[in-house]
């Protein structure tokens, strides 16, 4: 996976990086020198958010000055590694408070990462002098770690390629990895994951990965790993059907903080469960209109195939509750009414329990990576119901993310605390510190989150 890059120790070649908003840079500027000053005025420099200008010198380039807006966001600071020469080196020209310094290493970080695992890169990152450490460092690796996985085509992110995702993070920190797989679903009664995944010629399987002390609270995350979604029968149209190796982002969100809960050592005894499939086309697909089982007992009358995702999690679901845990927590890449509802950037969050949700929004207020909180608005149960069938899997267009929350809700133990969010995953375009492709989306809230409440 992708390497931390944008940083070095070395400093024999490095220039002056002033980081400034507008406020500050009035005053800055007015102690440079006239040429200094004058150079700025003719660009109409003002130090606005993701802004740059470089400084000259007698022998060419003498510094350069970052305009970032909301100091707490650590994007205000990912466009300089792209803005700033290629290769170029850079010290700060002054302190900064450590929270801010925290942030700039964070985006630095973020606005380093391009994806290069099939073409070699267009260009090298700018270097800030740093060694990001602790948090920030695991912050970054997370982050990245979630773009990857969701970058890669599903010929080299299948099932069996997420299960090998969660076997390295317990490598990593002494965790056990089981996967049940195929025919075995069956057998252990994951009947749901079974038959979306049955098509396939990459068998479907069900990744559960085990760490912690047994006497510390325990904690259950849970991620969609569909790793292409054709929409099974009900097939998508092509465009669609184009960015669907991304439909798997739910799972890369929940092992990227399972990795965070290890690697800090939050005090939790975790459990992280990646139901992987592809909802392929064969001989075998699920159909619209048959009647499936689950492990939770409930029979589940398919209304549409791609509606597929909820199906699999329904059974991982069952199983976290049969932990008694805390908190259950799911990842999803789960339905396009939650883009149309909140746009890309920010994930539609549901929960049965408001404390959980409060502190998920304080958090994703503290640390710039939002959630927006949406209604379980239990009477529009109705738009599930079936004729045949305890439930159905989908139905009426109306308040689609909000019925695929209150079915997921219906697999969980009575009392279970839980919170369910619905994510994109994904950048349609390029911006500052935001890549095309692939990316995590309230990580690091929901990082924030969990250590608050469980430190």
């Amino acid at each position: 996976m992708s390497e931390i890059t944008g940083f070095t120790a070395d400093t024999a070649a490095a220039l002056p990086l002033y980081v400034l908003d507008r406020e500050q840079f009035a005053a800055w500027k007015a102690g440079q020198p006239a040429a200094t000053q004058a150079w700025l005025a003719s660009q109409g420099f003002t130090a606005g958010a993701f802004t740059t200008a470089l400084l000259p010198g007698a022998d060419g380039l003498a510094g350069a000055v970052i305009g970032v807006g909301d100091r707490a966001d650590a994007y205000s600071y990912s466009h300089a590694p792209h803005a700033l020469p290629e290769g170029s080196v850079w010290q700060l020209a002054s302190e900064l408070p450590a929270a801010e310094l925290a942030l700039l290493q964070l985006g630095w970080g973020l606005g380093s990462y391009r994806f290069d695992r099939y073409r070699k890169r267009h260009r090298a990152p700018a270097r800030l002098v740093a060694e990001p450490t602790g948090e920030v460092a695991d912050l970054i690796a997370a982050s990245l770690r979630v773009r990857d996985w969701v970058n890669t085509p599903t010929e080299d992110m299948g099932p069996q390629q997420l299960e090998d995702a969660a076997r390295a993070l317990a490598d990593a920190h002494g965790a056990q990895v089981e996967a049940i797989t195929g025919d075995a679903l069956l057998k252990q009664n994951f009947p749901a994951i079974h038959a979306v995944g049955r098509a396939s010629h990459r068998a479907p399987r069900l990744v559960v990965l085990r760490w912690g002390k047994d006497t510390d609270p325990a904690l259950v995350l849970v991620g969609k790993g569909v790793c292409f979604d054709t929409g099974g029968l009900d097939i998508k149209p092509a465009d669609g059907m184009r960015n669907m190796k991304k439909d798997m982002g739910g799972a890369a969100h929940a092992l990227a903080l399972a990795g965070l809960v290890m690697a800090r050592g939050l005090p939790v005894r975790l459990t992280l469960l990646v139901p992987a499939v592809e909802n392929a086309i064969g001989p075998d697909a699920f159909r619209p209109g048959e009647v499936i089982a689950t492990r939770k007992g409930l029979s589940v009358e398919i209304d549409n195939t791609d509606a597929e995702g909820r199906v699999i999690l329904c059974d991982a679901l069952t199983f976290a509750s049969e932990q008694k845990p805390d908190l259950v927590l799911d990842f999803a890449t789960l339905t396009g009414a939650a883009r149309i509802a909140l746009g890309p950037d920010l994930p539609a969050l549901f929960s049965n329990d408001d404390s959980v949700a409060q502190q998920w929004l304080q958090a994703g207020d503290a640390t710039r990576d939002p959630v927006w909180r949406m209604p379980l608005w239990r009477p529009y149960l109705r738009y599930l119901t079936s004729g045949i069938a305890d439930l159905a899997n989908a139905g009426s267009r109306m308040a689609g993310s909000v019925t695929a929350a209150l079915y997921l809700e219906r697999f969980l133990e009575d009392g279970q605390r839980w919170a369910h969010l619905d994510v994109y995953a994904w950048n349609d375009g390029e911006r500052p510190g935001r890549p095309a492709g692939g990316e995590a989306l309230a990580l690091r809230s929901a990082w924030a989150m969990l250590k608050q409440r469980y430190s």
